[in-house]
């Protein structure tokens, strides 16, 4: 009896050793390979694109339905630290989204959402961006939200076809913070003057050295407002049902959410993709991909690819506001982690 296992190692470590060899013989050709073997590691997958990898239903078939997953804090820049790939997510959803827009198989896309929200301007980005890809290419687009879609991630579903959420989901969160810091007493106890040099008397508004003046807390207030107002009208624009009333920063229930019309139905994962499949008028069997990089561990519907800011020393010892790198945000954001505000976000 032959072993394959053994010939075929040795085929390998002759071609390595460069040693012409004779590996097959078909119809009377025979097939000859001699050279060297070269292996190609990446040093950053990133810079490779997403690709599609088939999670569930039938693998050969023609018709797709994709996932874009839209997870943890929303911020538009990358993540560093042990548990994260240092993916932008603004950039990553863009290149996700475009990625669809490009494979004519795909007939529909499911927003698999688990997520508090994130920062103004990134959330705006993100559903921006989505709103573009409806109108380019037609496609129907349906929201599902796991654990939790609230300020940003609620935002960026109201520019789905429909929004559904899981029975246990929190569902909302329509409003605005900014993270400010008064530390001018905790400077004082350290002995630490700050003698800030500026031309402008408001150049400095949110600075953690001293305390918010009135004038500066109406001026912030107001930008606040502006975006608050911008959300609600996202919302009531696309969904007319809701009372305004209730966009106050409160979150629901799935059960509740659906009652006041934020959402469109209560309903599991698997039921939300059935009904992708049936708005895209595909078969049952239609197959369903995701967007990964080639370094994500991420094989199924509900893996989470691991992307998150860096971990939290346990003594912290930086001062929000102080890094410029990390200025403080507005943020549409039910329930900022302590993280974030340790950061300045």
């Amino acid at each position: 009896m032959i072993n394959h296992t053994n010939r075929a190692r040795r085929q390998f470590l002759a071609v390595l050793a460069g040693v012409p060899l004779l590996i097959g013989c078909k119809n009377g050709m025979k097939v000859r390979m001699d050279g060297n073997v070269a292996t190609k590691i990446l040093s950053d997958y990133n810079v490779a694109p997403v690709g599609q990898r088939t999670v569930d239903g039938n693998p050969c078939s023609c018709s797709k339905i994709a996932i874009i997953d839209i997870d943890g804090v929303l911020l538009n820049r990358n993540f560093r630290g042990m548990e994260s790939l240092g993916e932008n997510p603004v950039a990553l959803f863009r290149e996700k989204l475009t990625a669809a827009a490009k494979d004519p198989a795909i007939l529909s896309v499911v927003l698999r959402i688990n997520s508090p929200g994130g920062s103004v301007t990134a959330s705006d980005l993100m559903r921006h961006d989505l709103q573009q890809f409806r109108r380019q290419t037609g496609k129907p687009v349906l929201a599902s939200i796991m654990d939790v879609g609230a300020g940003g991630a609620y935002y960026i579903a109201t520019a789905s076809d429909m929004i559904f959420a899981h029975p246990t989901s929190v569902v909302g969160g329509v409003g605005v913070v900014i993270n400010l810091y008064n530390m001018s007493d905790t400077l004082e106890q350290q002995n630490i003057q700050p003698t800030p040099i500026r031309a402008g008397d408001h150049v400095d508004i949110g600075s953690p050295i001293k305390k918010l003046s009135k004038d500066a807390e109406a001026i912030m207030q107001e930008i606040a407002t502006e975006f608050h107002n911008r959300f609600r009208d996202a919302v009531t624009g696309s969904r007319p049902n809701v009372e305004a009333t209730l966009l106050d920063g409160r979150v629901f229930s799935a059960t509740h959410a659906q009652e006041q019309g934020l959402i469109d139905g209560v309903n599991y994962f698997d039921d939300v993709v059935a009904e992708a499949k049936s708005l895209a008028g595909s078969a049952s069997d239609a197959k369903v991909i995701m967007f990964r990089r080639n370094n994500d561990r991420a094989i199924t519907e509900f893996d989470i690819s691991p992307n998150s800011p860096s971990p939290i020393a346990s003594i912290p010892i930086s001062i929000p506001g102080l890094d410029r790198a990390n200025l403080p945000n507005f943020l549409y954001l039910w329930q900022p982690e302590p993280g974030l505000e340790i950061r300045g976000y």
